[in-house]
Formats: C-alpha cells, sequence, structure tokens
C-alpha cells in the first residue's frame, strides 16, 4: 500500500487517544448467542500456556493445542486429552476449520509468526506478552491486525484491572500535575551469556527441533538454547518480559501513542540511550538503564522514561527509592519478599503514581495527600479483571473495553524494545515513530528487523 493510505488506515484503526474508549470493532466469525462460548486454539501448552490450558476451558471452547515439546506440554494434554493435538501451528490453521481465536503463548521468537499467520487465517488472536521478539515484527503484527480487522490484545494482565483504569484516569484529570519524568524498574537484570551454546547433542526425541527453531536460523541442537530469553536472538531480557508490564501505564496515560498517529510534517523522534555493564550482542547485560526521551504530544510537555533493570544500577535505584519516599524491596534489600522488584513510577509536579503488581494496582504518593482518593474508575468502562474475559467478550461482540489491542501494544512493544537495540550502542539514537526506523545511525536501523529463514517470512 501507498505509505500515506497506511499510515491513514493505522490511525483510523489505532486508538484517537489513549483515554479514549476501545472497543472491538471487529465484527465476530459469526453470531453468538448469549453465554456462547468461541472455539479457541492454544499454540504453546508448556509453561506460561499451561495456565490458558487450565483457565480457558470455563470460558471458551479449546478445540485444538500445539506445541513443538511433547515433554513440557504433557500436563495440558493429560488435563484436555480429547482435545487435538499439533506440533506446526501451520498445519493447525490450515486444518483446524472450526478455529475462531488463537492465543499464542510459545517463546518470544515465536509470538509475531503465529499471530501473522493466524491473523492471515481470519482469527482473533491473543498473544502473550511481549507481543513480538524484536522492533519491525511489532509494526507488522499491528498493520496485519489493522488490516485484517480482528479483535486482539497483548496479555499484560494489569491492563485489564480496575486500578489500571483509575490510573489513567487520575493522570487525564491532573491529579498529580504536568508530568515530565516517569521509570520503569525491574530487579532481575541479564544473563550477560558471553559465548553461545558449545558442542552439539543429539536432539530429544520429545522434541520437533526444526519447529522450535522457527523463523531463526538453522544450527545444530543445544539444551542451552531451550533458555531461550538469556539470547538476545530467541528472547527479549527482561525488558520485553517485565516491562511489558510494568510501563504500560506510563504509555497509555501519558497518550504517547500519538506519536504514531501525528502528521508527518511533525516528525516526531524518540532519543533513546541506554547505560549498561557492558554491550553483548549475544544476550543481555548484568544490568541496564535505558533513557527515553518522549517529544511533546499535543498539549502534553515533554517526558524522559527511565527503564531501570538490575542490581547493578545502584544509583538509579536509589533515585526511584528518594521518588517513593522509602526503600523498596528489592528482592535483595529490604523485608526481601520482593514486594518492588518491579513497577512503574509517574512523576508529577503535585504528587506521584506508583503502579505496582505488573500495572494491577496503584499507590498514590505522598499517601497523606491522596488520603480518600477513591481508586474505582469513574469513567472508564468497568473491568473484568483479567484479559482474556476482555478479549474473549470482543469476539462475542459485546461492547467490552480492550485494554492492550494491538493498535497500542504494537507501538508500545515498538517503544520498548528499543532499549534492547540501545544497550548495543554507546551512542543516542533517533527513533522515527512514523516511519518505523533509527535516522541517524544505519547499524542500529538494521538491527530493528530479525531475519526469518524460508519457509517462516512474516
Amino acid at each position: 500500500m501507498a505509505r500515506q493510505t497506511r499510515r491513514s488506515f493505522l490511525r483510523d484503526a489505532a486508538v484517537g487517544g489513549a483515554g479514549l474508549l476501545v472497543l472491538s470493532s471487529s465484527r465476530p466469525a459469526r453470531s453468538f448467542a448469549a453465554n456462547a462460548k468461541a472455539n479457541v486454539a492454544i499454540v504453546g501448552v508448556g509453561g506460561r500456556g499451561k495456565w490458558y490450558v487450565d483457565v480457558i476451558p470455563r470460558q471458551a471452547n479449546v478445540v485444538a493445542l500445539c506445541d513443538v515439546n511433547d515433554s513440557k506440554a504433557t500436563a495440558a494434554y493429560k488435563a484436555l486429552p480429547d482435545v487435538p493435538k499439533f506440533h506446526d501451528f501451520r498445519v493447525l490453521l490450515d486444518k483446524q476449520k472450526d478455529i475462531e481465536g488463537v492465543i499464542v503463548a510459545a517463546p518470544d521468537h515465536i509470538h509475531a509468526i503465529a499471530s501473522v499467520a493466524a491473523m492471515r487465517a481470519g482469527k482473533h488472536i491473543f498473544c502473550e506478552k511481549p507481543l513480538t521478539g524484536g522492533v519491525h515484527e511489532a509494526r507488522v503484527v499491528r498493520e496485519v491486525a489493522a488490516k485484517c480487522n480482528v479483535v486482539t490484545r497483548m496479555g499484560n494482565q494489569g491492563s485489564a484491572s480496575a486500578q489500571f483504569r483509575r490510573g489513567v484516569e487520575l493522570v487525564e484529570d491532573g491529579a498529580i500535575g504536568e508530568i515530565r519524568e516517569a521509570y520503569v524498574w525491574c530487579e532481575g537484570g541479564g544473563p550477560d551469556r558471553k559465548e553461545p551454546p558449545q558442542g552439539t547433542q543429539p536432539v530429544p526425541d520429545y522434541l520437533k527441533w526444526d519447529l522450535w527453531l522457527g523463523p531463526n536460523k538453522d544450527r545444530p541442537f543445544h539444551p542451552q538454547w531451550l533458555s531461550w530469553n538469556a539470547w538476545r536472538e530467541f528472547g527479549t531480557g527482561l525488558n520485553g518480559n517485565r516491562g511489558s508490564h510494568s510501563g504500560y501505564l506510563n504509555f497509555y496515560a501519558l497518550k504517547i501513542i500519538e506519536l504514531w498517529q501525528a502528521e508527518p510534517a511533525s516528525k516526531p523522534r524518540i532519543e533513546v540511550t541506554a547505560e549498561s555493564s557492558g554491550i553483548n550482542r549475544l544476550s543481555f547485560p548484568r544490568w541496564e538503564v535505558v533513557h527515553f526521551e518522549i517529544p511533546a504530544r499535543g498539549a502534553l510537555p515533554p517526558v524522559t522514561i527511565h527503564w531501570v533493570n538490575g542490581r547493578g544500577a545502584a544509583e538509579w535505584r536509589k533515585k526511584i527509592e528518594d521518588q517513593m519516599g522509602r526503600q523498596l524491596d528489592w528482592g535483595d534489600a529490604g523485608e526481601k519478599k520482593w514486594k518492588d522488584y518491579e513497577g512503574g513510577l509517574l512523576i508529577g509536579f503535585k504528587g506521584r503514581i506508583y503502579a505496582k503488581g505488573s500495572n494491577s494496582g496503584i499507590e498514590l504518593l505522598p499517601a497523606e495527600q491522596f488520603e480518600g482518593v477513591d481508586l474505582t474508575p469513574q469513567r472508564l468502562a468497568p473491568s473484568p479483571g483479567m484479559p482474556e474475559p476482555e478479549w474473549l467478550g470482543a469476539i462475542r461482540g459485546e461492547k467490552v473495553r480492550v485494554m492492550s489491542p494491538f493498535s497500542v501494544a504494537g507501538p508500545y512493544t515498538e517503544m520498548m524494545l528499543l532499549g534492547n537495540v540501545a544497550t548495543q550502542f554507546d551512542a543516542e539514537l533517533e527513533y522515527d515513530p512514523l516511519e518505523g526506523k533509527i535516522v541517524n545511525n544505519a547499524e542500529a536501523d538494521a538491527l530493528l528487523r530479525r531475519p526469518c529463514r524460508e519457509g517462516w517470512s512474516l
């Protein structure tokens, strides 16, 4: 499509502003009677996917399961013994004709390719966070979702909560004043692996190794690759794993989505710089601090968002605690119960909002200043409490507020995963959200795209 045409329909399909009501505009594949259930397939049923095997049958008909690792999928297969099983999601989409929605809970490097295949097959899609494994993939997934007109949802659970909605309202209402700085953090850091797995081992009988690799290049089997989130080629580190949760309120409430909807003449740029324990292009640094300089959006002023990850970023941990007015429970400090090991913080001229529990709850600070403030939503649609009912309700044609559709989750994923590019350079990167390009560094721009081997192209 022509560039302007693509931008026009994406703008129309996306949220007009983060504070507006987001309803599914998609038409369900069939008409649903009251309390009728949709037919859902689950791709990736070991690990996180087992959660969906346990909860989705209460809300929908699970008509197919797919996993490349029969060993990890054992519990899921026992739970739903009569449901058809597949190894290849492409075969599943081709052969299982009664599917209306697909849940993707496979490793990060499979998210985009499976989501795109499902949407192009006309299926509604729920994809676990992070939405994709790379920046450009997030853009492709958003574009395909807009073109296919299906119901979409990223699985950042906290965004389905009532207090997330209330946090959005309070920012919009100016409860904490003008916001020019925000934080997102996680305590864990990265594994900082220095070399790839050495040697080869026989592929276990229970594993479809070629399918596990998916779009990534072929290589001999080694079990260390299966720890996929340790490797940039397969995972997104804690940036994708926790940042997808903890920074979403910042993005949503501050209407950063508007940069993706701006007029071309405005030439919006997001400037990104990183500090870290050291550049590692194979794995993720032991600690990292990424700074996102966000330009003004309409009447909203510029804002700087700091992503702080890992125990080595002690100086920045102290800055967060200073803003919180207390020592945080990081797991290695305080009560060591991990109560504050991840979070988000919006800093206003009149107060602060601490988003905790993967954005599922908020605190207004200082507490005495906001005593008595109601934390239940006043304007936004009621919350079902979890993201799956949002998505399934929208599939049934209900007027459900989908808080993390791909039209918003896509741009947010683009922004956060820019951090994984920035930690590979000792330089400021300038990102054009309209064009999806790093405009001042060709080498960094090339890293926005992850190569796909033959047979797996997006």
